[in-house]
């Protein structure tokens, strides 16, 4: 499979995460008719845009299904942040059931995707899903720490860049910490350490069953899983901050990060902070172009199946596209560019 290409900038807005699954926000999915199984060879459909309506289910199907999730593993995992796995052609018929030119395509997309993984596990969508589909795929990895967590300045960071950078007292803490009255910099060296030390208790477990079982129980818990997401967003926001300290004096940058900054509202990384990245977990997602700086920032290369953009040269996109080879790669599924899912169980490889 190609690795595809670099998404088009026209397509890079607009990427809060404001279409949830059923079974986090009671958002309904599309029905009627069956998606045929099966991985035919790729054609072209062109996917109409996501604003197309199609037909709905009733509220008490969907009252159903939410409570179905509480229940099916438990009262103690009711706040499940990435449900348990399902068969990824049983989900594309649950959840795309219409004839409509968008669902054709979406299943034609699922079908492709079902000869690499055969599961998928539903992501929560409430403007984390980016960071938390890819925090969740690479911490349940069964890998060593990285390198980069390693480095003993890590949690010296936050002192050290804001002691430089005053205008980074304006970072907005995620909504589970509005209110209380921690001290920033010692809420962002809290949030780096306990990313260092999630991660590397589960690199040190031996089984890749053993590991997903401790992520599992780690996105269950609300207040440590919305402090990594604060630590991953200060290490994008300190990427960024080298980024454009590289192209201001003249050297060689990522061409993501070109872009980064010629936006109207990025021009510099006080702006990134203050109308993208305070925005994360509150009004909106990553945007495209942001997938790029979450891939650097956690030096994991990030394949995304876009499957609105079924049968185009974009159904796999990587971020980024020229990534160190030593960098490990985690696949996460995306029907709009707003939400994402994550895809689990590689097929076994077969031959005649």
């Amino acid at each position: 499979m190609s690795r595809g290409t670099m998404p088009q900038p026209e397509a890079w807005s607009g990427a809060s995460c404001t279409e949830k699954p059923a079974w986090e926000a009671g958002a309904a999915a599309p029905e009627g008719g069956k998606s045929a199984a099966g991985g035919p060879p790729r054609v072209a459909v062109q996917c109409p845009s996501e604003h197309e309506e199609d037909m709905y289910r009733a509220a008490d199907e969907i009252e159903k299904e939410k409570e179905l999730l509480i229940h099916e593993r438990g009262s103690s995992e009711a706040r499940l942040s990435v449900a348990p796995e399902m068969d990824i052609m049983d989900y594309c018929k649950k959840e795309w059931r219409g004839n409509t030119q968008k669902a054709t395509c979406m299943k034609k997309g699922y079908e492709e995707v079902s000869q690499k993984f055969t599961s998928i596990r539903r992501v929560r969508g409430d403007n984390y899903c980016a960071l938390r589909a890819t925090l969740f795929q690479a911490m349940s990895q069964p890998a060593a720490l990285p390198s980069w967590l390693q480095d003993p300045e890590l949690t010296l960071l936050p002192e050290k860049l804001i002691s430089k950078y005053s205008w980074i007292k304006q970072w907005k803490l995620g909504l589970k910490f509005e209110g209380k009255s921690k001290d920033l910099v010692d809420k962002i060296k809290e949030s780096l350490a306990l990313l260092r030390k999630k991660w590397a208790s589960l690199a040190e477990l031996r089984t890749a069953e053993a590991r997903q079982m401790a992520c599992d129980e780690l996105f269950t818990n609300e207040e440590e899983e919305y402090s990594l997401y604060e630590a991953v967003k200060f290490l994008m926001l300190n990427r960024a901050i080298e980024l454009y300290d590289d192209k201001e004096k003249g050297r060689e940058v990522p061409f993501f990060s070109v872009l980064l900054f010629a936006r109207d509202t990025s021009s510099d990384p006080g702006q990134l902070l203050r109308n993208h990245l305070n925005q994360v977990g509150h009004t909106g997602g990553l945007e495209q172009v942001e997938m790029f700086l979450l891939a650097y920032a956690v030096r994991h290369t990030i394949q995304v199946y876009r499957l609105s953009k079924y049968g185009t040269e974009e159904f796999v996109t990587v971020y980024p596209t020229d990534a160190p080879r030593d960098w490990p790669v985690v696949t996460l599924i995306a029907e709009d560019d707003r939400h994402y899912n994550v895809p689990v169980r590689v097929c076994e490889e077969t031959s005649l």
